[in-house]
């Protein structure tokens, strides 16, 4: 299960920006999901996910101690 957000204006971040944020591939995202190793995404409809704002300012800050 995803970490709540910090605060309840916590913003969502859509994969490209999170590709370009990251430097990661769309499938190194994936797999480190799966694994445990990346924030995991929200469905936030039917055909849209994100991030939240504040998991991803926490894993860039810290990618090899992340644990969601």
């Amino acid at each position: 299960m995803a970490s709540a957000p910090t605060n309840s204006a916590d913003a969502f971040v859509r994969l490209p920006q999170v590709i370009q944020r990251t430097g990661l591939s769309k499938a190194t995202i994936r797999r480190k999901e799966l694994k445990g190793e990346f924030p995991r995404r929200q469905k936030i409809s039917a055909n849209v996910v994100a991030w939240y704002e504040s998991d991803l300012q926490r894993w860039l800050r810290s990618p090899m101690c992340w644990n969601g």
